[in-house]
């Protein structure tokens, strides 16, 4: 009798971590599959190469060119022809990478950007990313480093939407470990991006000197502590958003050129839920986001009003009148 060996372990459990986001799309669907090359991005499209057939989805691996390296064709396309031996379909797409908000913040909007796009042309309702344990961890931390508030240091989500698309994120509970594990058990040679590894980027700084140093001085687990505060925090984050949207129906009023909050409502609300729905007025009808600095001083309009004058905000100002705090686009306020 001849011996089988066993499914290794590492590609066993980044397969079922793709398993189960692709379990309920309909058949037939295309998935799209972002290939980097590197080995999180790799080990996904090799478990979606197994996994998309037997539930009736059509694969097709993209990878986005940034152009920032001499050699980024010549990447791109290895990693193309990487997926076309998986049985994957593959595309390259080309993209330009501006400078706003920093180059790791502009090559992520122009590869989110090329994503979208190519997920309409092939029809996918879908795009799976390889972002792991450990990329939820450095997210957390750099949150917590920026002081950016709860919303920052609830990392990234299993899902979210991507202008009508669904990215999906399947590898949020895996160790970087064992992607690269999985890659070596199944044969593949993940390219290592040298942006990597250049301590200019705080998100090296933190894989690589942080980290490890909270690893040695607090002992192991540091990232899975990191990852479950993450998921609490969002938890946290969903309950607050069912209050805002129970509660903002009966205290929101539509104004001139913008809309209008009662004082009174907002002063007699717990400060945490108070400080959401400001912040959620001014980015719903807005589209701006505030700081706690100006959050906290549109709140002193509703719980410590003594007279104080329009404040200007982001895209638009706020001022307390006739018991309700209005916001109102730039130009349209005056003081009475």
């Amino acid at each position: 009798m001849t011996h089988r060996p066993g499914l290794d372990p590492a590609v066993a459990e980044v397969r079922r971590a793709v398993r189960a986001a692709l379990s309920g799309l309909p058949a037939d669907a295309p998935v799209v599959v972002a290939l980097s090359g590197g080995a999180d991005s790799l080990a996904v499209a090799a478990a979606t190469a197994f996994e998309a057939p037997k539930l009736g989805l059509r694969p097709v691996a993209v990878t986005i060119d940034h152009g920032l390296q001499e050699s980024s064709r010549e990447i791109a396309e290895g990693a193309a022809r990487t997926a076309t031996a998986l049985g994957l379909e593959a595309r390259v797409v080309r993209v330009e990478v501006g400078a706003i908000g920093g180059p790791e913040a502009a090559a992520r909007d122009a590869r989110y950007r090329a994503l979208r796009d190519a997920a309409a042309e092939v029809g996918a309702a879908v795009v799976l990313t390889g972002h792991t344990l450990d990329d939820q961890a450095e997210t957390v931390l750099l949150g917590l480093a920026r002081g950016a508030g709860a919303a920052s240091l609830q990392g990234m989500a299993e899902a979210s939407d991507l202008d009508g698309v669904a990215l999906l994120r399947p590898l949020l509970g895996v160790r970087r470990a064992t992607t690269r594990a999985a890659c070596a058990a199944e044969g593949l040679e993940p390219w290592d991006d040298p942006h990597n590894l250049d301590p200019r980027f705080a998100r090296v700084r933190v894989r690589q000197t942080v980290l490890p140093v909270l690893e040695a001085e607090l002992g192991p687990g540091i990232a899975e502590a990191l990852a479950r505060t993450a998921a609490q925090l969002r938890e946290d984050a969903e309950a607050f958003d069912d209050m805002i949207d129970e509660t903002i129906e009966d205290i929101v009023e539509h104004v001139e050129a913008g809309i209008s909050v009662s004082a009174a409502a907002l002063a007699a609300n717990p400060a945490a839920l108070r400080n959401r729905i400001i912040r959620h007025v001014v980015a719903a009808e807005f589209g701006e986001s505030l700081t706690r600095v100006q959050t906290l001083e549109v709140a002193r309009l509703a719980t410590d009003w003594s007279g104080q004058g329009p404040i200007d905000l982001p895209g638009c100002a706020a001022r307390r009148n006739a018991g309700r705090i209005e916001f109102t686009a730039k130009g349209a306020v005056r003081d009475r």
